[in-house]
């Protein structure tokens, strides 16, 4: 049981990373690798709210808000003007990732910082005692991930949302608003980027590369699903850290992940357009 806990713990965290991903992408076209950075953001604004007085929860609402905004300013100062070229969004937001990440290593410093735990102690599941915070973490990741997928796919917002990624020139002349939906759908995914940074924050040691810790498994998992599916970004994810926490019974961290990324690029292999092939839900 414990075995199952930690990898659904894995698995909610990593599935905010990559809807994150998985929604930029579906609308915009732009492979976003400074998400991991985004990540550091809400980390480290937990950081600040708790080094300023603030209790951990509101530094949790912080987070995702300031994420967002950032992630707008950069899409408005950087992104929204190279929207067209593919290979450029890689090398901008790799530049805009470089950029983040030495901010916050001039404001906060290169060195570990640690946030309190805001729920220590344990309780009991299905008579395993598990750390109440990760009951916490596993709660609220799913609880998004089930109100992006309704948001996405049972709401009016969701269907305009829907209609700009199926076709941006005819969802424009059909009235709708295609740069303002960039706008807020690229805050978004940055936004659930910044909540995942920020609920890890009292589990994790926060340093200026544990956004790079998520980044690769977030996209490998994107590739094994099936790119601009929000189901295969499930498979995926559940592909990935469940053969992460099988192999790291028997391996260390390290040896896992050389394991699962080397299986994960046999997969892609053989299937290179994703498990589910075809599915665009």
């Amino acid at each position: 049981m414990e075995f199952i806990l930690d990898t659904l713990n894995y698995f909610s965290v990593l599935m905010l990373v990559v809807l994150g991903l998985v929604v930029i992408f579906g609308l915009m076209n732009v492979i976003n690798m400074a998400h991991g950075e985004f990540l550091l953001i809400g980390a480290y604004t937990v950081v600040a709210a708790t080094g300023a007085g603030l209790n951990f929860w509101v530094g949790l609402l912080l987070a995702p808000l300031v994420a967002a905004l950032v992630g707008l300013i950069v899409e408005v100062l950087v992104v929204q003007r190279i929207y067209h070229r593919f290979l450029d969004t890689i090398l901008a937001t790799w530049g805009i990732s470089l950029v983040l990440k030495q901010s916050v290593i001039l404001i906060f410093g290169p060195t570990a910082q640690s946030v309190s735990n805001p729920l220590p102690g344990s309780m009991s599941v299905f008579g395993v005692d598990y750390p109440r915070m990760r009951l916490v973490i596993i709660v609220a990741a799913i609880s998004l991930s089930v109100a992006l997928y309704l948001a996405l796919f049972r709401s009016n917002i969701g269907l305009k949302l829907r209609t700009v990624i199926a076709d941006r020139d005819i969802a424009a002349a059909l009235g709708l608003n295609t740069r303002a939906m960039d706008r807020a759908t690229f805050s978004l995914g940055v936004a659930l980027a910044g909540f995942a940074g920020a609920i890890m924050a009292p589990v994790m040691s926060v340093d200026p590369q544990m956004g790079v810790g998520f980044l690769i498994p977030s996209f490998l998992a994107i590739l094994l699903g099936g790119v601009n599916s929000l189901i295969g970004a499930v498979v995926g994810v559940g592909a990935i850290s469940g053969a992460t926490n099988f192999i790291s019974v028997w391996l260390s961290q390290a040896d896992t992940q050389i394991i699962v990324f080397l299986l994960a690029m046999v997969v892609i292999r053989f299937f290179p357009e994703g498990i589910l092939k075809g599915r665009k839900k």
